[in-house]
């Protein structure tokens, strides 16, 4: 698997791999001998009770499996207590099936390090997608100076960096007199480190050195500070303060640099740390037990909307086994919006993550800027890369050029001769050289850093098939460039027919305007749910690729070891970065109507989202296919349309409780028994349609309440999946206040009229409902596969 210097995908080099299996298993066997972090979650708390209750009950529980008090009492990690009821602890495999079984818990599930990130321009393109042209970047923001200044967003992720000057508090108000979190201290950072902008911060690492050991201090801070970026970078472009005379390394991308919701305050939840071992700056890992207790503590805060760019990775746990979906739900019944990145993994199908309906799940995908690098060939023709690296060649000659195969040194594996792995090239073979590596395994910045190594001149690193024309941009550590599929596979064709090939690599300039866009990543992982098909997932796309916002300055852009270079701002890719574009969405909603449920604002952002790029045309994939609800959900969000959707669909705590009973019979709450009879799992109100098992027909219904004028007359269109009907009854709904409520059905039957397009496995179409002011969209999928 490919990954970035902060992305989520672990570098596949052997010799680390080895090291780090090594590392895992004496660290697994270890921690075994001496118990595992198990999480015993109960549910909601039964009526109102003190922390010092909550904390007597979970001390009684323990001691049911423990010898002791002293025991029961020093094994415990967390005790959760604001919003849901349960508990953090350590437990043998024995003590966690005893504790399951009694009745008053609901579910035991071990706190797995499994989880991990998912690692300017792009909100002026968010305009560009609501319509707007040739406006200033702030023109499409909610009208009203002081828009979404008093809420509070909770960011789960590596910390901050507070003196970066996105996080200046200038000009901001008072810190709102609900909030009742705290500014913890720790390695360089203390009290003051907080301010009228990052409102409160917190650091959680039990589970993390129960497993792990004592952290390494040279890899992290003990305290909220980020060393790693990541939490800076989604902090900034959620909420980060507008900033003028912003860019990247070498002045890409300048200009202004202003998060989606500048006004707002941050509350900051450290629980990403570094995995030990050979590099432990390239990736970081979250656990379960210290996520839920930054969740529980950030609904005891006040927070109103939390930003999450963390995911699980390999096959996604039950839900009552997933910390952020118990979080999440505890959070939603508390009016607290969740955001949630839906991972990297693509564009395989059904790899997106996240996957509970009272998470808004996100996708990524591109903005209209490119970072234009003319590769110069010796045939005379000219390839047009991206790049964001400050380094240069020497101007007035060409170089030569090699494809990194034909360069390795004796012994390389034959399925990797192209990939620039550390230690593959043969310096003999790339001295002073051009040489051409292609992506897929390792680090991309590696790869920059083995032809450095080498002795190589530059490096252009091309596409492999998956990728298609989708070019992720870096801060190499020499000169170089990326290409799509298409220009690499024209590179080698120049390299295979000429006995001397040669190239020079012109200066990038930052371009914008590109289109089409937006394009979706390939990065971007797909549909379908896997946990229960009948929830559309990904919810909606924004964002993701090369993303400039502000970077920890204890970090270097490509995190590599030996990369001492330091910046203030950086350019990211990943789910991780598109995400925030959707949470500064929550929150200038949350701010607009403070009133509205969490359901209620992502109906509004689904709604409201298009499935058209800003020229008109459809959404497109990066390797040049039409994109679908698969692979955006309901779409590119629309932050001003999202903030009048004239109709919403609204989903209650027991709505979901009753889900979970049906999609696999799950009971999340003691309080709230599984009925005898439970609907199926589509017949949950929500604001997209996703049939799966469908046997001849299926009747949906769904229930809208009216959030615009008093009276309103709204009419359907619908647009069929091929091979299917879709009827909508009644086919108009007339309202007579705000608020009122309508149930309507639609019926979905197979027609048998088989085309070309019924070869695909998700057939899509929509319903639209609308008033001739408002447009209320919901995409249907039919599952056949």
């Amino acid at each position: 698997m490919e990954a970035t210097g902060g992305g989520s995908g672990r570098p596949a080099m052997s010799g680390l791999l080895f090291f780090l299996f090594l590392f895992s298993f004496l660290t697994a066997s270890a921690s075994t001998k001496q118990g595992q972090v198990y999480i015993v979650y109960l549910g909601e708390h039964a009526g109102e009770k003190s922390k010092e209750t909550v904390l007597d009950d979970h001390h009684a529980l323990l001691l049911s499996v423990k010898g002791s008090e002293e025991e029961a009492r020093a094994s415990l990690l967390y005790s959760y207590k604001h919003s849901l009821n349960g508990f953090a602890a350590l437990l043998s495999d024995d003590e966690a099936t005893k504790l399951s079984e009694r009745t008053e818990v609901v579910s035991t599930f071990r706190s797995d390090g499994r989880w991990s990130p998912h690692t300017t321009r792009s909100w002026e393109f968010v305009g560009l997608e609501e319509g707007f042209r040739g406006l200033d970047s702030g023109d499409w923001l909610p009208s009203g100076a002081h828009a979404g200044e008093n809420v509070i967003v909770g960011m789960l992720d590596s910390g901050i960096w507070p003196e970066s000057r996105s996080f200046g508090d200038e000009g901001l108000g008072p810190v709102p007199a609900r909030w009742k979190g705290v500014c913890q201290g720790g390695d360089s950072f203390n009290a003051s480190s907080c301010n009228r902008k990052v409102i409160g911060a917190r650091y959680y690492l039990k589970a993390y050195e129960t497993h792990h050991g004592r952290l390494n201090a040279t890899n992290a801070y003990r305290s909220p500070r980020d060393h790693d970026g990541h939490g800076t970078h989604t902090a900034s472009t959620v909420a980060g303060r507008a900033v003028p005379g912003v860019a990247a390394l070498g002045g890409f991308a300048a200009g202004a640099a202003s998060g989606g919701a500048p006004l707002a305050r941050l509350a900051i939840y450290k629980v990403c740390w570094p995995i030990p071992g050979p590099n432990p700056n390239i990736e970081n890992t979250c656990f379960d037990a210290d996520m839920l207790a930054a969740m529980d503590d950030a609904v005891g805060d006040g927070v109103d909307v939390m930003s999450v760019s963390i995911g699980s990775s390999g096959k996604p746990p039950r839900l009552p086994d997933d910390g952020i979906a118990v979080g999440a739900l505890h959070a939603a019944r508390h009016g607290v919006v969740v955001v949630c990145s839906g991972g990297n993994s693509g564009p395989a199908p059904a790899t997106v993550s996240n996957l509970a309906p009272w998470i808004l799940t996100v996708g990524a995908s591109s903005i209209d800027r490119s970072f234009n690098s003319p590769i110069r060939l010796g045939n005379g023709m000219v390839i047009m890369g991206q790049t964001v690296t400050p380094y240069q060649l020497p101007a007035n000659r060409t170089y030569p050029m090699v494809y990194a195969a034909h360069a390795v040194v004796p012994g390389t594996p034959a399925n990797v001769t192209n990939q620039c792995l550390p230690n593959s090239l043969s310096p003999k073979k790339v001295r002073g050289k051009i040489v051409v590596c292609l992506r897929g395994s390792g680090l991309r910045v590696g790869k920059g850093l083995e032809v450095k190594r080498a002795g190589g001149a530059a490096i252009v690193l091309g596409n492999p098939p998956m990728y298609g024309s989708e070019v992720r941009v870096d801060a190499h550590v020499l000169p170089g460039t990326a290409v799509s599929m298409a220009d690499v596979n024209t590179i080698l064709k120049y390299i295979n027919s000429s006995a001397n090939p040669t190239a020079y690599l012109e200066r990038s300039r930052t371009v914008v305007d590109v289109k089409p866009s937006p394009v979706m990543a390939q990065f971007s992982s797909r549909g379908p749910n896997v946990l229960e098909p009948s929830i559309l997932k990904p919810d909606v796309t924004a964002p993701g690729l090369n993303i400039l916002a502000a970077w920890s300055e204890a970090s270097s852009p490509t995190k590599l070891d030996g990369d001492n270079r330091v910046v203030k701002y950086n350019i990211m890719s990943g789910t991780s970065m598109s995400c925030p574009h959707v949470s500064a969405t929550a929150v200038l909603l949350k701010s607009a109507h403070p009133d509205w449920s969490a359901a209620a604002i992502r109906s509004a952002i689904m709604t409201t989202a298009t499935a058209n790029n800003a020229e008109g045309g459809p959404i497109m994939n990066g390797d040049g296919t039409v994109a679908g609800p698969m692979d955006y959900g309901s779409g590119h969000i629309r932050p001003r349309h999202a903030l009048d959707p004239g109709l919403v669909y609204d989903a209650s705590f027991q709505d979901y409780l009753i889900f979970a009973c049906a999609s696999g019979g799950a009971q999340l709450d003691h309080s709230f028994p599984c009925p005898a009879s439970t609907p199926r799992p589509y017949e949950l109100n929500y604001p997209s349609v996703a049939i799966h098992g469908l046997n001849r027909s299926a009747t949906v219904r769904r229930t809208v309440t009216n959030v615009g004028q008093h009276e309103a007359r709204y009419t359907v269109a619908v647009v069929e999946p091929a091979g299917f009907s879709v009827k909508v009854s009644p086919t108009s709904l007339a309202f007579a206040r705000t608020g009122e409520k309508k149930t309507f059905a639609i019926r979905i039957e197979a027609t048998g009229k088989r085309g070309r397009r019924l070869d695909r496995k998700y057939p899509a179409g929509s319903y639209t409902w609308s008033d001739g002011v408002h447009v209320v969209r919901s995409p249907v999928v039919v599952l056949v596969g």
